[in-house]
């Protein structure tokens, strides 16, 4: 069922709920430029598996309000809040892809990890996505910068050109226009605001904060959130598994679909 939520007057997030009565509730946070459709296929499996999945688009994306203002970490957090208690959500896994990742694991910070049983992070974007003087794994800014200034002068040409980005292999066109579609639903401002986000913050110190199991699912091949980059989350976060996925870039749920369903199947049980 779909329905939204409403974060204050003028902010209404889209929500995409499959199988209400599952066992276990698996609450989904995509990626940037995408929306909760990136999921489409651990939405086909999961479900019938007997899975609770909700697919959450984050403000300026996909079906969601489109505010201006309102894309750092602790708003995006916030907002994760607002759902939870909106859901009344207990125990629950808590799922995000990149920038998703990145916003999930401010929420374990910021809320103490509040509901949440289990932590799945995807390729996500954390501790920094781009290169600082401690820390020399990520994209340099300037790639970052380069990304925001396509967005702000050619959105269509920059999400044709980011698109290769995300895949290990070469990507037919189906797959481009699908990558394309999903980021063209954001609004171009939420888009060049949350990669400055992801450019500029960092979340070192929240790593230390998360107190649940956590699964660490990643890509080899990822050129948007590096190898490097988990490994470092892997060292940080305790009660963490890693696993590598040996044939994916950043989209690793599309790349090793069923692959990635077994392993965050096992890991929620």
């Amino acid at each position: 069922m779909d329905y939204f939520i409403k974060i204050k007057p003028g902010v209404n997030i889209y929500i995409n709920e499959i199988n209400p009565l599952g066992r276990k509730t698996i609450l989904f946070i995509h990626g940037w430029p995408l929306s909760h459709r990136a999921y489409e296929y651990q939405f086909n499996k999961l479900p019938a598996r007997g899975y609770r999945c909700i697919g959450v688009d984050t403000r300026g994306f996909g079906n969601s309000s489109k505010p201006y203002s309102g894309y750092d970490y602790n708003q995006l957090a916030d907002d994760v809040r607002y759902i939870v208690d909106a859901l009344n959500l207990k125990n629950f896994t808590l799922a995000g892809h990149s920038m998703g990742g990145a916003t999930a694991i401010r929420y374990m910070s910021r809320y103490s990890g509040y509901g949440v049983a289990k932590l799945a992070l995807f390729g996500a974007a954390a501790p920094s996505l781009t290169k600082r003087p401690d820390f020399p794994y990520g994209l340099p800014k300037e790639d970052v910068t380069e990304i925001i200034q396509a967005t702000y002068n050619n959105r269509p040409q920059m999400l044709k050109d980011v698109a290769p980005m995300f895949f290990y292999k070469p990507i037919t066109q189906a797959l481009s226009d699908w990558f394309f579609q999903l980021g063209f639903e954001a609004s171009g401002w939420a888009t060049a605001e949350c990669a400055k986000t992801f450019r500029d913050e960092a979340l070192f110190s929240d790593l230390a904060k998360i107190q649940v199991p956590t699964l660490i699912l990643h890509g080899i091949h990822d050129r948007v959130c590096l190898f490097p980059l988990a490994e470092a989350m892997k060292a940080e976060i305790k009660n963490s598994i890693l696993i590598p996925f040996e044939n994916s870039g950043h989209s690793l749920f599309f790349e090793e679909q069923d692959k990635f369903n077994m392993e965050l199947e096992q890991f929620v049980g």
